[in-house]
């Protein structure tokens, strides 16, 4: 599996404060089955984004664990002006891997007016924005027409694992399996910040996923996609319904067959 959403670097936000729950992190996640995550510290107004300090953290990282997961190199872009005139002046500043996609984290308090002006801004210098955890967002899950015209003009969603799960409550995760059964999930990520509450591990939400949907749809969501992000390849986000799959009955009729 992929995971394109962590904060899993020591010291730069509200992530892990020291090296080696940074390191216990990654462990974390390549013995859940991860074998690529993006390391997406916050670039905010707390938060000071330096993409070289990142580098060198992310290589000493890499080094501790040697060849058992890869990490690279991400942001979670918080939307505000100055962001976003650095991003169209410096397209691969924030960029995953430097490459073409953009995580973007809209505020809490209300949805950045002329949103729809500033993805074309991004999409118009190369970059792909990924709109994160709709779900935790009240402005944007009470909006679901919105989103799903961001979709349909090329904008993806991505969740979280634990939303899936219900660990943020029902409503997002029932906000989830309707956007999932709609085809409008594009990636779950972990948006991991620690050990213990928000985790970096993806194998509950795709146990989830297989069990509800179908494998295919789970790799498509945890493996498929986000390698494309990774190396900056296009995805295709046309929207596909997915039925739940359908549980088999805990009786039957007809007896026991005989031997």
């Amino acid at each position: 599996m992929v995971d394109i959403h962590s904060h899993i670097l020591p010291g730069l936000d509200d992530g892990p404060k020291a090296f080696d729950i940074s390191l216990n992190m990654v462990r974390m996640a390549s013995q859940a089955n991860t074998t690529d995550i993006v390391a997406t510290p916050h670039a905010n107004a707390s938060y000071r984004y330096d993409p070289d300090r990142i580098s060198e953290l992310i290589g000493e990282l890499q080094r501790a664990v040697e060849g058992s997961i890869k990490i690279h190199r991400g942001c979670d872009f918080h939307l505000s002006p100055q962001n976003i005139q650095t991003a169209l002046e410096d397209p691969r500043r924030f960029a995953v891997n430097g490459l073409s996609y953009l995580l973007v984290e809209f505020p809490e308090l209300s949805l950045f007016q002329g949103i729809e002006h500033v993805f074309n801004d991004l999409r118009s210098v190369g970059l792909t924005p990924i709109v994160t955890h709709p779900e935790r967002n009240q402005h944007l899950a009470a909006d679901i027409p919105r989103l799903k015209r961001w979709v349909e003009r090329g904008i993806p969603l991505q969740i979280t694992a634990q939303s899936l799960l219900g660990k943020f409550g029902p409503e997002p995760a029932r906000w989830c399996i309707q956007m999932l059964k709609e085809g409008h999930v594009h990636f779950v990520a972990s948006d991991a910040h620690d050990l213990v509450m928000r985790q970096p591990r993806l194998d509950g939400a795709r146990a989830f996923l297989m069990e509800q949907f179908d494998e295919d749809y789970a790799d498509l969501l945890l493996e498929v996609n986000p390698r494309a992000v990774i190396e900056g390849r296009p995805i295709d986000i046309s929207p596909i319904p997915h039925r739940p799959r359908k549980r088999r009955p805990w009786f039957s009729f007809g007896g026991a067959r005989s031997a």
